[in-house]
C-alpha cells in the first residue's frame, strides 16, 4: 500500500513539476512582445487619463511596449467583453472604472460575469467626481441648484458618461434626494459629455475632467464626490456632507482574462504599484482629479464584491433599468 502511494505521489510530482517550472519560466520571460491594454472608454475621458501615465512607464519597468486600445461603447461593457474574451496568455489586459463591473450587471444582463470571467490585477487609481454647473446657470451652491430646478421644471439637464455609470448615479441620486427631475443625456464617454457641457448643451456635469475648466472659469463647482474634500477647492463641500445617503466613490482597476497565469498577473501588479508610488505620476493625475493607488489582487477582489453589493442596492433604490 505504501509502495502504491509513493508511486502515485511520484507520478503526481512528475506531472505537476514541469507545469510549475513552465509557469515560472513564462513569468520570468514575460513580456517578450508588446502587451495590449484595452481601455473601455474613448480617449480624453477619466479612464483613459488614469491609464496612460502607467502604460507610458511600464515599458521602462518591464521592457516591452504597452499599447492602449480604446474600445468604448455600451457604458464600458464593450471593452470589458473584449478583454474577457481575449486569450489568457498575458498579452491582453483591460482597464475599467467601477461602474462597468458593479452597476451594469445589476441594471441589465451583461456578456460577462465580473466574478468568473476575469482576474483582478490591481486597483491603480481613484477619481474625484463632482457636481458642476455651466456658468449660465444662476446658482453657486447645490441647494440653490435644487431650488432652481424646481422653479424651472424640464429646463435643467445633465450629461453622463453613459447609462449605468457613476456619473449618472450621482445626478439621479440628487434627483431623488432633492425632489427634482433633471433630464439625463447619456454619452459614449466623459470627453464627449464634457464638450457638450462646456458648450452649454447640458447644464450639470459630474465627471472630474471638468476641474481644469472650473479653474478657468468655464464651470462652477458645487460639490465634490469623494471621501475627502479636494485640496484645490477646500471650501467646496463633499456631496455626502449635503446628502449623506449619496456615498459614491469611483475607482479604476486593471483585470486580465480568466486563466491568465497568476505569476504574470502578480508581476504586472507589482510593476503598477511601483509606478503608483512615483510622485510625478500623482502630480500629473491630480490635474485630472485622479490619484494613484497601490494594492494587491486580493484587495481588489474584496472591493469588487463590496461595491457590487453596494451599487446593486442603489440601482434598485433608484429604479435604474437598462433592459
Amino acid at each position: 500500500m505504501r509502495h502504491s502511494v509513493a508511486i502515485g505521489l511520484f507520478l503526481l510530482t512528475a506531472l505537476v513539476s514541469p507545469w510549475a517550472d513552465a509557469t515560472a519560466q513564462t513569468a520570468a520571460e514575460w513580456p517578450n512582445k508588446p502587451v495590449r491594454v484595452i481601455v473601455n472608454y474613448p480617449p480624453g475621458g477619466s479612464t483613459d487619463n488614469a491609464t496612460r501615465p502607467f502604460t507610458d512607464r511600464l515599458p521602462t519597468a518591464l521592457g516591452q511596449q504597452f499599447v492602449i486600445e480604446n474600445k468604448g461603447g455600451a457604458s464600458g461593457a464593450v471593452g470589458v467583453e473584449t478583454g474577457t474574451k481575449a486569450a489568457p496568455d498575458g498579452y491582453t489586459f483591460f482597464v475599467t472604472p467601477v461602474s462597468a463591473l458593479t452597476i451594469l450587471p445589476n441594471a441589465r444582463p451583461t456578456p460577462y460575469d465580473p466574478f468568473k470571467d476575469m482576474v483582478p490585477v490591481t486597483h491603480f487609481t481613484d477619481s474625484t467626481l463632482v457636481v458642476a454647473v455651466h456658468p449660465s446657470v444662476p446658482v453657486t451652491t447645490l441647494p440653490e441648484l435644487i431650488a432652481h430646478a424646481k422653479k424651472n421644471p424640464g429646463k435643467v439637464s445633465f450629461g453622463s458618461s453613459g447609462l449605468g455609470t457613476l456619473t449618472q448615479m450621482i445626478c439621479e441620486g440628487i434627483n431623488l434626494s432633492g425632489g427634482i427631475d433633471m433630464l439625463h443625456v447619456p454619452y459614449r464617454g466623459g470627453a464627449e459629455s464634457l464638450a457638450d457641457f462646456l458648450a452649454g448643451v447640458t447644464q450639470v456635469f459630474s465627471e472630474g475632467n471638468v476641474l481644469p475648466h472650473v479653474k478657468a472659469g468655464k464651470a462652477k463647482l458645487l460639490a465634490v464626490v469623494d471621501s475627502q474634500r479636494h485640496p484645490d477647492f477646500p471650501n467646496v463641500p463633499m456631496l455626502r456632507e449635503i446628502y449623506p445617503e449619496l456615498t459614491i466613490l469611483n475607482w479604476f482597476a486593471m483585470f486580465a482574462p480568466a486563466g491568465t497565469p497568476d505569476p504574470i498577473v502578480r508581476k504586472l501588479s507589482a510593476a503598477m504599484n511601483k509606478i503608483a508610488l512615483m510622485p510625478e505620476v500623482n502630480t500629473h493625475l491630480l490635474k485630472f482629479a485622479l490619484r494613484a493607488h497601490a494594492g494587491t489582487p486580493e484587495e481588489l477582489t474584496v472591493m469588487l464584491r463590496k461595491d457590487f453589493d453596494l451599487y446593486g442596492k442603489m440601482v434598485r433604490d433608484l429604479k435604474i433599468r437598462m433592459d
